[in-house]
């Protein structure tokens, strides 16, 4: 018997000598060591999680849009996600306490250059340049650091300058007559090189490529080439080794992380790239999760064609894309009808027409997806009409229209008719609003960023950035979709609201369309019992936060597969 119950014991028999209270205090020990029991095995019989996170409204994103305040994950997984009620069935070592904050599911770029970004990061960053001598000056400082043969840069806009007039290479011929410099515009459609880059590349007044354009004046070289032309300089410019690759690899998921971002879809991969990315993962160096859709280049199709789409729990290969045209900035977008600040001019057609048939064609006799950049009105119709050829009338292919930035009223049905999904981008509408009515003239811009009458077509409507075009930062996407606004707040009621998102329609955007844009809502998208534990943590309300809030928010803290990042 133990000491303390021997010792009650002598005092309860002192204290009533006449009574024999052996029998009570069996009973009683026997009680007492029987409750201890049922508590002991009432614990261990609680499942055991791996995290509890409590004391949150958690924004589920499911079908009926629930909300919670605990979650609880298992094996990288969501176990059970609900109401306090939790916290009695489920123990865990690991708890964390959201102290009244938000949840979400972690947030997904549906359309962004994840590896061309993170392979830009060498680069001479341009964004934000308000004029040219300003570009002039930040090069000429990069090119007394850089070790590297070739001057790069990207990010530059004519259209935040007071000029608004395409750059020339001559300063740039006088400052470097023997070293090449390849300067990227801010949409990747547009470059401006120096005289050394053109010879290196082999371009002339006479060059002529199909799906580009060499600008010229008085017939003599600007320095400046559109579209498929700035691919025959790219082709001469040394790659850089796998090794400085991962690292900027793992660099770039450390930014997406801070920003809440933990899946991606990668839009115009080569093979080289796809291969490290996943060596890269298979060592553990990158932990995000990334879906691929691979660039329009023959070792591509040669290679995976024949092959079933991969997926594992980090990387997919989930089908190719192609360019239509080129981007309306630098007046490379295919229209109807002349723009309106370019006489005779339409821009072009990067792919033509039976190419992008007969590639259509290739990848519907596949399990992949085609994903087709298309931004005039003349490159989405084409486009529209080479799906429906190819496509059966009713069908859960997912093939997509990345970016359907302009879109003729005449064929707006055919999203739905065909069941092709619109990629949109919500801050290319904030980004090009200023000028976006020169181009396009008072009716046509109309029809432009058109994003609430797009998703009406199919009921859902994924949204991505374009990183590095615009920012990484999903909660932008979010503001630019709800408000229409800059982060100035510009314009005071919004441009063209008519085709704002709800808050909720933003919010699965982010996440839950996103996934399913790639058959990747099965997994992530949405917290739910059986999904992956991918979410974010923030101190503001989506649902109620002020369109200052929207851009001045940091996130708390992002967790992939109940890990915190």
């Amino acid at each position: 018997m133990p000491l303390k119950f021997n010792r009650i014991y002598e005092f309860s028999a002192r204290l009533f000598p006449n009574v024999s209270i052996a029998p009570y205090f069996r009973r009683m020990k026997s009680g007492i060591l029987f409750f201890a029991l049922c508590l002991i095995l009432s614990s261990c019989s609680k499942p055991q999680a791996d995290l509890i996170v409590h004391h949150a409204k958690i924004y589920t994103v499911n079908a009926a849009f629930d909300t919670a305040s605990v979650l609880v994950i298992k094996d990288g997984k969501v176990l059970a996600v609900g109401g306090d009620t939790l916290l009695n069935q489920y123990q865990s070592k690991q708890v964390v306490d959201a102290q009244g904050q938000f949840i979400y599911p972690g947030f997904i770029d549906a359309h962004c250059h994840f590896t061309g970004y993170a392979m830009d990061h060498y680069k001479l960053a341009l964004f934000g340049t308000r004029s040219f001598q300003e570009v002039l000056e930040k090069v000429k400082s990069y090119a007394t650091t850089s070790k590297r043969e070739w001057i790069e840069g990207r990010g530059w806009d004519q259209n935040d300058w007071a000029q608004k007039v395409f750059p020339t290479k001559d300063s740039l011929d006088i400052l470097f007559p023997n070293r090449p410099v390849f300067l990227l515009r801010v949409d990747g459609h547009a470059v401006l090189c120096n005289q050394k880059a053109l010879d290196l590349a082999g371009i002339t007044p006479q060059t002529n490529i199909p799906g580009g354009e060499v600008i010229l004046k008085n017939g003599q070289l600007t320095g400046l080439l559109l579209d498929n032309v700035v691919d025959q300089v790219k082709k001469v410019i040394p790659k850089r080794t796998q090794e400085e690759v991962t690292e900027d690899f793992i660099r770039t998921q450390a930014e997406c992380f801070q920003l809440g971002l933990t899946g991606v879809v990668d839009c115009g991969v080569s093979k080289y790239v796809a291969d490290w990315m996943q060596a890269a993962q298979e060592k553990n160096k990158i932990s995000m999760r990334v879906s691929f859709l691979l660039s329009d280049e023959k070792e591509n199709y040669d290679h995976y064609l024949s092959l079933k789409p991969f997926r594992n729990e980090r990387l997919h290969i989930a089908g190719f894309k192609v360019y239509a045209d080129g981007a309306l900035g630098s007046r490379g977008a295919y229209l109807l009808s002349d723009y309106s600040d370019r006489h005779g001019h339409r821009g072009y057609l990067i792919t033509s027409e039976d190419s992008m048939k007969r590639i259509a064609t290739k990848v519907a006799a596949t399990e992949y997806q085609l994903c087709t950049h298309a931004i005039g009105d003349a490159a989405n119709r084409a486009t529209l009409n080479i799906y429906g050829q190819v496509l059966p009338a009713k069908n859960d292919r997912r093939w997509r229209i990345e970016h359907a930035q302009v879109v003729d009223t005449n064929d707006i049905h055919l999203f739905g008719e065909h069941q092709i999904i619109p990629s949109v981008q919500p801050t290319h509408a904030t980004s090009d609003m200023y000028w976006a009515g020169d181009r396009l003239g008072p009716q046509r811009v109309k029809t432009a960023y058109a994003y609430k009458t797009l998703l009406q077509q199919n009921g859902w409507l994924p949204l991505g950035t374009d990183f590095p075009v615009e920012s990484l930062n999903p909660l932008f996407t979010f503001a630019a979709a709800v408000n229409r606004m800059d982060k100035e707040n510009f314009p005071t009621n919004g441009f063209q609201t008519e085709n704002a998102l709800s808050r909720e329609e933003a919010l699965r955007g982010i996440t839950i369309w996103a996934a399913k844009s790639v058959f990747e809502d099965d997994v992530k998208g949405s917290l739910e019992a059986g999904k992956f534990a991918d979410f974010v943590i923030l101190p503001i309300d989506l649902m109620k936060a002020s369109h200052t809030e929207l851009y001045q928010t940091k996130v708390t803290s992002t967790y992939l597969g109940g890990e915190k990042k």
